[in-house]
């Protein structure tokens, strides 16, 4: 509707400059010069309409809901959901959405607080959902669900596991509760969520990519930093080119230069507390760049020098928008990875099973939770 308007008062303003010169009487003189430039002036009329005619056919061939991720994975409407939320009259809603509305709203009680902004309550969500939702579909023996997949909302907030389609409308679904706009990004393989914030800017959101790891590096993210790793139509959507909600912009600490990084690493490892975030007091030059290039990998050399190859380091430059360049660093820990997100077993039963299995085939099996913890996400079938 923006591109549309600006057409319409460009060729307004061509218009009235036309006639005001017509006006002030040029002359029989200028007569064929004025035809000659009123016939640019209608090509470029029709060609401003013709290029705004292809742009609002390519938004309107985007297809959000309805569409099938993998041919398999339908994204599905629930706006039915989240009007009842904000209504408050659930009485339209099927006893399956009025379910989902249930354990939505027991979500929000848990991790939502009344003073919270939009980008709060957009990160509360977020890491509700890193933290609780695992990847997949169902568990080793599939769990029958009202519906049956848990690429829904209510298959995914029912068995706690999802998939990247489960991610994104769960998500959407809670923000749009919020009252807050959101879309799904899709290609033919994968599904993420493009929502705006406080600022009127939007921003990339990827749980799935995200789950389980607790990095925050597909969060808040704009269109350049997503295209690295993401493919989608970008004629069909918004453009997200916000950074004040970037993660990176929110929780960075300005440090003097590079060779600061290293002890500040260190001292993160044996806190346990990562990701990093730094920006820096003075521009950074080429000769920084390549400097934190060559001190990620040698650190993460160090760490295996150590006997410490459960760690893994990686890092990205993030644009902080006035404070420059954010070095964003990403420690890994694959020994803790899935210990949150672990089937709640009882250790004594987890033992006895363990126990029983190494009778029945003469194996040596270690007890399934602390040997899940190293996969995280994998099954059985995946070991097989």
């Amino acid at each position: 509707m923006e591109k549309r308007r600006t057409v319409h008062l460009v060729i307004l303003l061509i218009i009235c400059i036309l006639v005001a010169g017509g006006s002030l009487g040029f002359g029989i003189v200028s007569y064929r010069a004025e035809k000659k430039a009123n016939k640019k002036v209608a090509k470029f009329i029709d060609d401003q309409l013709e290029r705004q005619a292809k742009e609002e056919e390519q938004l309107t061939d985007y297809q959000e809901d309805g569409y099938k991720v993998m041919d398999e994975y339908e994204i599905r409407s629930t706006t039915q959901i989240s009007d009842a939320y904000i209504s408050g009259d659930e009485s339209g809603l099927s006893d399956d959405d009025k379910e989902t509305l249930k354990i939505a709203k027991d979500v929000i009680a848990e991790v939502i607080k009344p003073d919270m902004s939009n980008f709060d309550k957009e990160l509360a969500i977020y890491e509700w959902l890193c933290k609780n939702i695992n990847h997949g579909q169902s568990t080793t023996i599939s769990m029958p669900t009202a519906t049956g997949n848990d690429f829904t909302p209510q298959g995914v907030l029912r068995s706690h596991r999802a998939v990247c389609v489960g991610y994104a409308t769960t998500f959407r679904m809670f923000m749009q509760m919020f009252g807050m706009e959101c879309h799904i990004v899709h290609n033919d393989y994968h599904s993420w969520d493009l929502v705006k914030l406080d600022d009127g800017e939007w921003y990339h959101v990827d749980v799935y990519s995200d789950a389980g790891s607790g990095q925050y590096a597909n969060f808040n993210m704009t269109d350049a930093a997503f295209q690295t790793s993401h493919d989608w139509s970008k004629a069909s959507l918004p453009a997200a080119v916000g950074t004040k909600y970037s993660i990176a912009v929110q929780r960075n600490k300005q440090i003097k230069d590079i060779y600061a990084i290293p002890k500040k690493i260190k001292k993160a490892i044996d806190k346990k507390k990562y990701p990093l975030f730094y920006s820096f007091e003075k521009k950074l030059t080429e000769d920084d760049m390549a400097a934190a290039d060559i001190l990620i990998s040698q650190v993460q050399m160090a760490l295996s020098t150590l006997g410490m190859d459960n760690l893994s380091l990686s890092a990205a430059w993030v644009d902080g928008g006035d404070l420059g360049y954010i070095l964003a660093i990403y420690i890994t820990d694959y020994s803790q990875m899935g210990e949150e997100q672990q089937t709640n077993v009882p250790a004594e039963i987890s033992q006895k099973v363990t126990d029983m299995v190494n009778n029945a085939f003469g194996t040596s099996l270690e007890d399934y939770n602390s040997s899940n913890s190293m996969g995280g996400e994998e099954s059985l079938g995946d070991k097989m």
